[in-house]
């Protein structure tokens, strides 16, 4: 890896650096806090996901019933007059 000069036939030898001099870094070792912590994330994002997906489906249910509680509603009344409940008398006992 000698690099020859040009000028007066001097040789010189490429600067060391970190990499080429101790090899390549091993990556460290995962230590039991983050071990714990990569699990427990895990875990939270998994319940959370499954949470989303339960949320999204009882939504979709609720909306549909109350779809079909609308319909069925809007079909069943008939036209009444006022409010539909008797009305007291004004008659003093």
């Amino acid at each position: 890896m000698a690099i020859e000069s040009p000028e007066k036939g001097v040789v010189k030898m490429p600067r060391p650096k970190k990499d080429t001099l101790f090899g390549p870094l091993k990556p460290a070792a995962e230590t039991n806090l983050d071990k714990t912590t990569r699990i427990v994330r895990e875990i939270t994002e998994g319940e959370a996901k499954k949470r989303q997906m339960k949320t999204a489906r009882l939504r979709a249910a609720r909306l549909e019933q109350k779809a079909s509680t609308a319909g069925e509603t809007a079909a069943a009344q008939t036209p009444t007059r006022g409010s539909g409940t008797p009305k007291k008398s004004n008659v003093k006992r």
